[in-house]
């Protein structure tokens, strides 16, 4: 299916691009939401959603955007998945932890969804967009979890993503996520990567960047211009 055609029969979902908003008239009628996930392995498919975080995007009277509210749930494997030993080594969760206070996966996307919903409309805009620093791996296991659960309404774009990998490394020449925010001037500490949270307010906080550094060097003319 085309991005047209999916669009096409989309049309009327959402806030709509009616409103006034500046939002509205950026990105097509979506909302970026930049999302972070962690998990236990590679497929998106077998292998468990442990973490996920989702911040959106906000933007200005003067049409620069900024991070708005961050959501984040720990979430419990779905029943029967796989999770790899060195996925928990690399990102350092601790599934019995007792303080990890972990939600199912129905309970965190039904929160998050609500919120998006929320944001959507206070924007005017149709849907949100996902973000991410290579963004296919958490859009892939956001919508193995959406079709676990068989929920209806997902606000997310189920194909197009904005990824913060290619964008960095067009303005930066960096495609790490350290590397690009340390080029960014943005504080990055590598003992807090890997988790949802840090993960997904660092990201955001380089798309915003780059999306103003792209606005201030004329590339993006006022919507009301």
């Amino acid at each position: 299916m085309s991005e047209e055609h999916y669009e096409d029969e989309q049309e009327g979902s959402g806030g709509g691009t009616g409103s006034r908003h500046p939002m509205a008239a950026r990105f097509r009628g979506y909302l970026p939401v930049v999302v972070d996930v962690e998990t236990g392995g590679f497929n998106c498919a077998t292998d468990a959603l442990l973490e996920i975080a989702a911040t959106t995007i906000g933007m200005d009277e003067k049409g620069f955007v900024f991070p708005d509210h961050t959501y984040f749930f720990r979430v419990e494997p779905f029943e029967g998945a796989n999770v790899e030993a060195a996925a928990l080594e690399f990102t350092g969760i601790k599934l019995d932890h007792p303080l990890r206070m972990a939600v199912s996966e129905e309970t965190a996307l039904t929160d998050i969804f609500r919120g998006i919903r929320k944001a959507l409309k206070a924007n005017g805009c149709k849907r949100a967009i996902l973000v991410g620093h290579n963004a296919s791996f958490d859009l892939g296991f956001l919508n193995a979890a959406v079709a676990r659960l068989d929920m209806k309404r997902n606000p997310f774009h189920p194909f197009s993503s904005f990824d913060t990998a290619t964008l960095a490394g067009l303005a930066y020449g960096q495609t790490v996520l350290a590397k690009a925010c340390q080029s960014a001037d943005i504080d990055f500490d590598g003992r807090e990567a890997h988790s949802a949270r840090y993960d997904t307010e660092k990201t955001a906080e380089l798309f915003c960047g780059i999306v103003n550094r792209w606005k201030e060097m004329g590339g993006w003319h006022d919507f009301n211009d």
